[in-house]
């Protein structure tokens, strides 16, 4: 059962990407994480996640921004090693806390904590109206690598940070869309390296097939997204999804997830 589900909202988040402010990542992880330990959820959707980029990289890449590439994505890659070492230690933690509801006991790890406000963090900014008109100064680029990467490592939110300090870059549409692409493949390869060996080292196994049948699904929802949701308004996207993210982020933060 959790594969299909799992399928259908690779499917249904690769479509969204297209038009709203969350990325395939933002939406596919809490799903994931509701049949998978978090630290391992986030492994899985940045496979699934880097995939989905490779497959973009190879419709879009050439027309990436190199000098924006290396000094907004050194930074970034560099940071992204940060925030995956991190993940993979607050994923040894303690519980923060544990209480008992209807006869039940929940724990929160601290791990799901942080994700849990990351997300509801991430949703408020990117809802919000001052978010869309902050435009730094390109001298700011490896900040804003350094600040994207590392979320990106820690949690797999990287897109709003990016797409921010990218927006003053003076960057056509194309060059854009693509070097946000490209750096998202260069933060996706850093931090699976270091899910990979974490991996590794703890004897954790990896669901292949349910990694492939997602990636495929996010192929899918890439592919007829534009088709399928035409008419919908990038607002009432980004309203629908964060609904069901801040229910998921509370799910973790109370433990029920």
């Amino acid at each position: 059962m959790e594969i299909i589900i799992i399928a259908l909202a690779a499917l249904f988040a690769s479509g969204l990407t297209l038009f709203s402010g969350f990325g395939l990542g933002t939406l596919l992880m809490p799903v994931v994480a509701l049949f998978f330990p978090v630290d391992v959820a986030i492994g899985i959707t940045a496979m699934v996640h880097f995939a989905n980029n490779i497959f973009k990289l190879g419709l879009v890449g050439l027309h990436a921004d190199r000098s924006v590439v290396i000094r907004f994505g050194l930074p970034a890659v560099l940071a992204a090693f940060v925030g995956a070492f991190l993940l993979g230690w607050l994923s040894s933690l303690q519980p923060v806390y544990e209480y008992v509801f209807i006869g039940k006991t929940f724990t929160v790890m601290p791990v799901k904590l942080i994700i849990g406000i990351l997300i509801v963090a991430f949703v408020s900014v990117e809802l919000s109206p001052a978010f869309s008109s902050i435009k730094l100064d390109k001298k700011f680029l490896p900040v804003g690598g350094f600040i994207s990467g590392f979320f990106g490592g820690l949690s797999g939110h990287q897109g709003a940070f990016r797409s921010m300090f990218l927006i003053k870059a003076g960057l056509s549409k194309e060059q854009f869309i693509a070097t946000g692409v490209v750096l998202a493949v260069m933060v996706d390869f850093a931090r699976m390296v270091i899910y990979g060996w974490e991996a590794v080292l703890s004897g954790k196994s990896v669901e292949w097939s349910l990694v492939l049948v997602a990636t495929i699904s996010a192929f899918i929802g890439a592919f007829f997204g534009v088709r399928l949701i035409k008419k919908m308004t990038v607002r009432s996207i980004q309203i629908m999804v964060s609904v069901l993210l801040t229910v998921v982020a509370f799910g973790m933060i109370c433990g029920i997830i």
